[in-house]
């Protein structure tokens, strides 16, 4: 992966369910200079972990070119999956001491985005006032209630 230094995209992600599991929303927030992007989608039956990552897995599948990024979550699940325990469960083929790793699916494509990519995870706590992790939160508001209304 060969990224210019002035390839810095920031991003925010969130995603939810209202039950867990349940109707599932996700949504990011793009930002590159002055250039602001939004992405957010649903799901009928998902759960708060799978909307989580399915917004990081869509905005960085909607970077044309290899990027740096710095990628911000209110997830610790994403953060630390991400950064702590993905070389473990890979070593372990894709298992964990209860079985197999749960959302498996979107971690292998995560995998496959940060090879593409030069990506720093920062967790950010949510509901804190952060205004692009608020945007993202009412993203995944709207893209619930759009799934409602479908």
């Amino acid at each position: 992966m060969t990224a210019s230094t002035n390839d810095v995209v920031t991003i925010y992600t969130d995603g939810g369910c209202d039950p867990n599991p349940g109707r599932g929303g996700w949504g990011a927030v793009m930002v590159y200079g002055d250039r602001v992007r939004e992405l957010s989608g649903h799901e009928d039956v998902t759960t708060n972990n799978r909307m989580e990552l399915t917004a990081a897995v869509k905005a960085l599948e909607a970077l044309r070119r290899p990027c740096r990024v710095a990628l911000h979550t209110d997830s610790q699940y994403l953060q630390k999956g991400i950064t702590d325990w993905m070389r473990r469960w890979k070593r372990n083929g894709w298992r964990t001491r209860n079985g197999a790793v749960k959302n498996q699916d979107l971690w292998q494509r995560l995998d496959e985005l940060t090879l593409q990519h030069d990506i720093a995870w920062h967790w950010v706590r949510g509901h804190a006032g952060d205004a692009l992790n608020e945007r993202c939160d009412a993203l995944v508001r709207e893209a619930r209630s759009r799934a409602h209304a479908n």
